[in-house]
C-alpha cells in the first residue's frame, strides 16, 4: 500500500479520558467554595501521587505554583486544560515521565484520567486509562449511581465517564467540502467532530477531532466500536477522495503544493496560521506522492506533526527563548521550518 491509501497518513493519534469524582469530597465546583479547600484538595493529590507512583514516574504541577509559561506548555500539548489552570487555587495535574498519562486533578471532576499515543488503538488506550481507574478506585471510593452510573459535574459524562477521541488528517474531504455534510451524520449516529483544539475551534492544518458524544447508555465497548467504525469510515471516505483529488488536481494541485513548498523553504517571516496551512500542504503532498524523502511518507508525516507542536508559542518561546509575539518570532518560525524540510531531506 502506498501513502495514498496508508490508513496511517489519515490517523495522527489517539486519546482516551475518563471523568470521575470522588464519593467522600465535593465536586470541584463546590469545593471551591469550601473554607477548607485547599486542605482537602491537598488530600487527594497525596494520595494520588502516591498511588501513581507506583505504577509509573509522574511529575505533579500544583497549578497554584505554576509559572505561566510552564502552564502554556502544558495546554499546548493536550496535557491540562483552561478549566484546570482557571481552578488553580486547588488543581493539579500528575504526568508521566513520557507525557502519554495525564492525571488532572480538581479540573470541573475531581479527576480526569487520559491517555495519548500516536496512530489509532483504542483497545490499548482504554486498557491504560481502565488499569489507572481500577487502581485508584481500590483507594478511594468513586461517586456511583447503579442507574446512572458514574456521576459528573456535566450530564454528558454521566455512565462511563469515557471520551475516546480519534485525531484525523483529513485534507482531501476538508477541502472538496464534505466535511460540512458528513460532520452532521456522525453527529446524528451520536459523534462529534470538532477541531484539533476541541470545542469551538477551528479545522487549522485539515486536522478533525472524532469523539463519542454520550457516555450514559453505552458500554465502553459500545463506545469503543462507535468511535473505531466511525474513523474507518472516514479513513476509506479521505483516502477515496485522495484519489479523485490526485486525478482531477493536475498541473494546478502540484503547483499549489510547490507554492508551499518553494515559501517554506525559502520565506524570511510566516504566521502561525499560515505555517499550519503550508505544512499541510506538505503533508498532503507527501500522501499524494509529489513530495518524497528517504524515510517512509507515514513516518514523515508524523515529524511534521511533531514539528508543529514545537512551533505553538510556548514552546516556540521556550526553543528560542523570543516573547510569543511579533516579527521576531515569525522570522524565527520561518528560519526553523525551512531547517525542518532540510533536514527531512524533502524533495519534488
Amino acid at each position: 500500500m502506498d501513502v495514498l491509501e496508508s490508513f496511517e497518513s489519515v490517523v495522527a493519534s489517539t486519546r482516551m479520558r475518563l471523568a470521575r469524582n470522588f464519593a467522600d469530597y465535593p465536586f470541584p465546583n463546590i469545593l471551591l467554595r469550601d473554607a477548607h479547600a485547599e486542605e482537602q484538595a491537598d488530600e487527594m493529590v497525596s494520595i494520588l501521587t502516591t498511588e501513581l507512583n507506583r505504577l509509573d514516574i509522574f511529575r505533579l504541577y500544583e497549578m497554584k505554583s505554576v509559572s505561566e509559561e510552564t502552564a502554556a506548555l502544558l495546554q499546548e500539548k493536550n496535557l491540562i486544560s483552561r478549566d484546570l489552570i482557571a481552578n488553580n487555587r486547588i488543581s493539579a495535574a500528575l504526568v508521566s515521565e513520557d507525557e502519554h498519562i495525564s492525571v488532572m486533578i480538581n479540573e470541573e471532576d475531581h479527576l480526569r484520567i487520559q491517555y495519548f499515543m500516536k496512530g489509532l488503538d483504542l483497545n490499548k488506550a482504554f486498557e491504560r486509562v481502565s488499569g489507572i481507574d481500577d487502581m485508584i478506585s481500590a483507594t478511594i471510593p468513586f461517586a456511583y449511581d447503579s442507574e446512572l452510573g458514574y456521576l459528573t459535574a456535566c450530564p454528558t459524562n454521566l455512565g462511563t465517564g469515557l471520551r475516546a477521541s480519534v485525531m484525523l488528517f483529513l485534507p482531501a474531504l476538508s477541502r472538496r467540502g464534505l466535511m460540512k455534510k458528513t460532520a452532521p451524520q456522525l453527529s446524528h449516529g451520536g459523534l462529534t467532530v470538532r477541531g484539533a483544539s476541541g470545542e469551538g475551534s477551528g479545522t487549522e492544518g485539515d486536522f478533525f477531532q472524532v469523539s463519542n458524544e454520550k457516555t450514559l447508555g453505552l458500554a465502553e465497548e459500545d463506545i469503543l466500536d462507535l468511535v473505531e467504525r466511525a474513523v474507518e469510515t472516514l479513513t476509506e471516505l479521505e483516502i477515496r477522495e485522495r484519489m479523485c483529488m490526485k486525478a482531477e488536481g493536475g498541473l494546478s494541485l502540484l503547483d499549489e503544493i510547490g507554492r508551499s513548498y518553494g515559501i517554506l523553504y525559502g520565506c524570511k517571516k510566516i504566521t502561525a496560521t499560515e505555517l499550519a496551512s503550508r505544512v499541510a500542504d506538505i503533508k498532503l503532498g507527501l500522501a499524494l506522492g509529489y513530495i518524497e524523502g528517504e524515510k517512509d511518507g507515514e513516518k514523515l508525516i508524523g515529524e511534521l506533526d511533531d514539528f508543529m507542536v514545537k512551533m505553538r508559542p510556548a514552546n516556540l518561546k521556550k526553543l528560542s527563548g523570543i516573547k510569543p509575539d511579533g516579527e521576531e518570532r515569525d522570522a524565527y518560525r520561518a528560519r526553523a521550518a525551512a531547517e525542518m524540510l532540510k533536514e527531512m531531506k524533502l524533495y519534488l
